[in-house]
This record gives C-alpha cells, sequence and structure tokens, in this order.
C-alpha cells in the first residue's frame, strides 16, 4: 500500500467495513437504494443561500454565495451507479465545488436514476438542467461541469449529447473517478479486485448487472463515454485512486481524449479508494485533491493565483 496518511488508513479502513456491510444490507432489502434527500435539512455557512428548482421529471438545487461574482456556474452531477438519488453527502461537495470556482453559482442535479428510469433519463436531465442554465442567461464558455463517479461519466456523456445536438460545450470537466464504461470489462475491474474497498471482492449488481443501460447498447457513448469521439472536447480533470476497480475507466478516457487533442489533467492517487475526495477536509489526500480542482478552476476561469493555498472555508454543522 502507499504511504498514506494516518486519517486515510482510518478512513480506508471505515470505507471497507461499511460498504461490506452495506453489500449484505442491500441484498436484504432487494437492492433498495432509498429515496432522495434533497427535502433533507441541511446547514448550509451562513454565507450561501439555496433554492431547490422542480423542473418536472426532476429536481436541482441551486447554491449561490452571498456577494459573489455572479458568472461562472458549476453543474453538479452526482455519483451512485445511476441507482442512487442526490444524497446530502452531495451538499458538502456543491460548496467545495463553489470555493474551487471562487464563489461560482453550483447547480446540483437530482436526475432520475434506475431501475425505475434507465437510459436516457439521466443524461435527458442533465440536458435540461444545462439548457435551464443558459436559458438564465449564463454563457457556456462560463459553465463547468463537475461529477464524481457515474456523474464524471454523466458528465462526458451530456458532451457528447451537446456534441450530436450541436449545442456549445462548457468550458471545462472535472471528473472524479469517472465511470466510463459500463461494460465493465477494463484491466482494472480484475487487477483490483482484491483491494479496491468500496467494490472489491464482490460481483455487486452496481457494478457488472447495472440496469442503466435497459434495452440500448452500453457501448452507447451517452452511457459509457469512452466509446465516443472526444475531438471537441473541454479541458478536463480527470482524478482517481490507484486501487480502484474503476481505475482504467479514468486512465483509457485519459488517454483516448488526449489523442483527441483534448487538454487532459490526469492524477492518480496513490492508495486511493473510489471518490476519496468526498472526505473534503478530512484528510491530506482529499484536501490536495481539491486544491487541484481549485487550480484547474483557476486555469478555466482565469480567477486567482495558482499559488493560493485552499482555504476549506465550507464547514457543515450537524
Amino acid at each position: 500500500m502507499a504511504d498514506l496518511s494516518v486519517r486515510a488508513k482510518i478512513i480506508s479502513d471505515i470505507v471497507l467495513i461499511h460498504n461490506r456491510t452495506r453489500r449484505v444490507e442491500k441484498k436484504l432489502l432487494n437492492e433498495d437504494y432509498g429515496e432522495s434527500e434533497l427535502d433533507k435539512p441541511f446547514k448550509y455557512p451562513e454565507f450561501y443561500n439555496s433554492e431547490i428548482i422542480d423542473m418536472g421529471n426532476f429536481r436541482m438545487e441551486v447554491l449561490k454565495r452571498d456577494n459573489a461574482v455572479d458568472e461562472w456556474v458549476v453543474l453538479q452531477l452526482h455519483g451512485g451507479g445511476y441507482l442512487s438519488p442526490f444524497r446530502n453527502s452531495y451538499r458538502t461537495l456543491a460548496g467545495l465545488y463553489s470555493e474551487a470556482a471562487r464563489g461560482a453559482m453550483v447547480v446540483s442535479v437530482d436526475y432520475r436514476v434506475a431501475p425505475e428510469n434507465p437510459y436516457p433519463a439521466a443524461v435527458d436531465d442533465a440536458l435540461e438542467a444545462y439548457l435551464w442554465i443558459l436559458q438564465a442567461g449564463y454563457l457556456p464558455e462560463k459553465v463547468i461541469f463537475g461529477g464524481d463517479s457515474a456523474g464524471g461519466g454523466l458528465a462526458m456523456a451530456l458532451c457528447h449529447r451537446l456534441k450530436r445536438l450541436g449545442i456549445a460545450l462548457p468550458a471545462g470537466i472535472v471528473a472524479m473517478s469517472p465511470w466510463t464504461d459500463l461494460t465493465a470489462s477494463l484491466p482494472s475491474y480484475k487487477d483490483n479486485y482484491d483491494i479496491d474497498p468500496v467494490f472489491g471482492n464482490s460481483r455487486s449488481d452496481v457494478i457488472f448487472d447495472n440496469p442503466y443501460p435497459g434495452e440500448e447498447n452500453p457501448k452507447n457513448p451517452e452511457i459509457s463515454p469512452l466509446y465516443g469521439d472526444f475531438e471537441g472536447f473541454p479541458p478536463m480533470l480527470i482524478q482517481v485512486g490507484s486501487e480502484e476497480m474503476l481505475y482504467s475507466d479514468s486512465e483509457a478516457v485519459a488517454v483516448k481524449a488526449k489523442e483527441a487533442g483534448v487538454k487532459v489533467k490526469f492524477s492518480v492517487y496513490e492508495g486511493m479508494f473510489h471518490v476519496f475526495q468526498l472526505s473534503a477536509m478530512l484528510m491530506p489526500e482529499s484536501k490536495k485533491a481539491w486544491f487541484e480542482v481549485r487550480r484547474f478552476m483557476d486555469e478555466i476561469t482565469g480567477q486567482g493565483s495558482p499559488d493560493t493555498d485552499y482555504t476549506g472555508e465550507f464547514i457543515t454543522e450537524d
């Protein structure tokens, strides 16, 4: 194992125990992934305000920072294997995205999920959220897509949809451990099977028999963006942990996008587990990852200084 911080080792062990236990629970609950937590109470810091928008088929939350220059928007697409709806933990990420983009508005999409809503529901909802942002007067070159796991793949899938429709793409993409190949056939699904604390040692339906593709070919680029054409894509920051079963999803898409002429920053965090960035400021490794997100967004937005320390001002209270 890589030389991890003490906190990272502890959190990695907790993640391992938690996920192994939940696998048993999910079998008992017939794979019940619960309800959206968009209506669940959450106390943002006093310098933020939020509003829930009903879009008909889905809802989304708009987070704004007081006195921020209202030019940039981050469209956040959450993870959860296209099966789990919005969780409160993504509100913490929304705040971090806002900070990383120096006060940008964040639109978090509680898109429809499978099995009740297979493809193309998630892409349709993500597209509608993006069009809502544009119709609100924001320019495509002032929008950044941010997503983790399935949400990271969905951000790329949405760009494939936008290309097909001839709609302007965003200014950049932040993809944390993106799931880009729903065929689950890349090398790391075997190579890291024994060491991944999140998905390892299990033939979980989340990965190996996911219902999201429905009757559609899983190699459809709007489902598995790895199989699409990346020419014309905006700059991308792709972060991944070295011990993930989904490691190859990040590596392969980074290689393919670079070959298509896309500016890609591919960062491997040694010893890290799937979407370790959810740990926010709790361990040095995740803090470093968010500092990298800020540097990337500074390059996109032209704001701030690359040498400015990440402050981690976004603090939630129970």
